[in-house]
Protein backbone atom coordinates (compact mmCIF):
# COMPACT_ATOMS: atom_id res chain seq x y z
CA UNK A 1 0.00 0.00 0.00
CA UNK A 2 1.08 3.39 -0.22
CA UNK A 3 -0.20 7.12 0.17
CA UNK A 4 -1.55 9.39 -2.63
CA UNK A 5 -2.25 13.12 -2.49
CA UNK A 6 -5.59 14.00 -3.69
CA UNK A 7 -7.78 17.07 -5.39
CA UNK A 8 -7.66 18.85 -2.36
CA UNK A 9 -3.72 20.16 -2.46
CA UNK A 10 -4.33 21.33 -6.14
CA UNK A 11 -3.55 25.01 -5.91
CA UNK A 12 -2.28 24.84 -2.41
CA UNK A 13 0.67 23.09 -2.42
CA UNK A 14 1.45 23.18 1.12
CA UNK A 15 4.65 21.27 1.76
CA UNK A 16 4.62 20.50 5.71
CA UNK A 17 4.09 16.35 4.61
CA UNK A 18 7.89 17.03 2.96
CA UNK A 19 9.27 18.40 5.71
CA UNK A 20 8.38 14.71 7.98
CA UNK A 21 9.13 12.20 5.13
CA UNK A 22 12.01 9.96 5.70
CA UNK A 23 12.68 8.84 2.25
CA UNK A 24 12.00 11.75 0.53
CA UNK A 25 8.80 10.63 -1.70
CA UNK A 26 7.12 13.58 -2.17
CA UNK A 27 7.28 15.03 -6.25
CA UNK A 28 6.44 18.61 -6.79
CA UNK A 29 4.94 20.00 -9.83
CA UNK A 30 3.51 23.02 -10.57
CA UNK A 31 0.44 23.75 -8.08
CA UNK A 32 0.29 19.91 -6.98
CA UNK A 33 2.39 17.46 -4.83
CA UNK A 34 2.60 13.88 -5.80
CA UNK A 35 3.62 10.79 -3.87
CA UNK A 36 6.28 8.47 -5.56
CA UNK A 37 4.40 5.32 -4.82
CA UNK A 38 7.92 3.41 -5.78
CA UNK A 39 9.40 5.39 -2.75
CA UNK A 40 6.94 5.76 0.25
CA UNK A 41 7.32 3.48 2.87
CA UNK A 42 3.89 4.06 4.06
CA UNK A 43 4.63 5.38 7.31
CA UNK A 44 1.97 7.93 8.22
CA UNK A 45 4.23 10.73 9.05
CA UNK A 46 2.47 12.53 6.28
CA UNK A 47 -0.78 12.27 6.46
CA UNK A 48 -1.44 14.38 10.06
CA UNK A 49 1.11 17.43 8.84
CA UNK A 50 -0.83 18.28 5.71
CA UNK A 51 -3.13 21.31 6.36
CA UNK A 52 -5.62 20.40 3.56
CA UNK A 53 -5.91 16.63 4.48
CA UNK A 54 -5.11 16.18 0.56
CA UNK A 55 -3.22 12.43 1.62
CA UNK A 56 -5.15 9.30 1.88
CA UNK A 57 -3.62 5.86 2.29
CA UNK A 58 -4.46 3.89 -1.10
CA UNK A 59 -7.20 1.62 0.68
CA UNK A 60 -8.71 4.59 2.06
CA UNK A 61 -9.28 6.45 -0.84
CA UNK A 62 -12.38 8.35 -0.92
CA UNK A 63 -14.58 7.07 -3.67
CA UNK A 64 -14.19 10.44 -5.88
CA UNK A 65 -10.55 10.56 -5.21
CA UNK A 66 -9.56 6.83 -6.00
CA UNK A 67 -8.18 8.33 -9.92
CA UNK A 68 -5.69 10.02 -7.66
CA UNK A 69 -3.81 6.82 -7.28
CA UNK A 70 -2.74 6.25 -10.87
CA UNK A 71 -2.01 10.03 -11.39
CA UNK A 72 0.33 10.62 -8.14
CA UNK A 73 2.30 7.40 -9.72
CA UNK A 74 2.49 8.87 -13.68
CA UNK A 75 3.68 12.82 -12.61
CA UNK A 76 5.77 11.13 -9.84
CA UNK A 77 8.06 9.50 -12.77
CA UNK A 78 8.71 13.96 -14.39
CA UNK A 79 8.38 15.62 -11.59
CA UNK A 80 11.56 16.53 -8.97
CA UNK A 81 11.51 15.35 -5.60
CA UNK A 82 10.90 18.05 -3.34
CA UNK A 83 12.91 17.65 -0.13
CA UNK A 84 12.70 20.84 1.55
CA UNK A 85 9.27 22.92 2.94
CA UNK A 86 8.92 25.71 1.03
CA UNK A 87 5.87 28.46 0.89
CA UNK A 88 2.74 27.47 0.07
CA UNK A 89 0.87 29.21 -3.09
CA UNK A 90 0.03 32.74 -2.39
CA UNK A 91 -3.45 32.02 -2.65
CA UNK A 92 -4.01 28.89 -1.08
CA UNK A 93 -5.75 29.73 1.28
CA UNK A 94 -8.33 30.53 -0.73
CA UNK A 95 -8.43 27.24 -2.49
CA UNK A 96 -7.98 24.93 0.37
CA UNK A 97 -11.66 23.72 0.71
CA UNK A 98 -12.61 24.54 -3.26
CA UNK A 99 -13.93 21.42 -4.51
CA UNK A 100 -13.93 19.92 -7.98
CA UNK A 101 -10.71 21.65 -9.32
CA UNK A 102 -9.12 18.67 -11.23
CA UNK A 103 -9.29 21.01 -14.02
CA UNK A 104 -6.87 23.43 -12.32
CA UNK A 105 -4.11 20.75 -12.18
CA UNK A 106 -0.72 22.03 -14.22
CA UNK A 107 0.95 19.34 -15.42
Amino acid sequence: MTYVVTEACIKCKYTDCVDVCPVDCFREGPNFLVIDPDECIDCTLCVAECPAEAIFAEDDLPADQEHFTLLNAELAKVWPAIVERKDPLPDADEWVKVKDKLDQLER
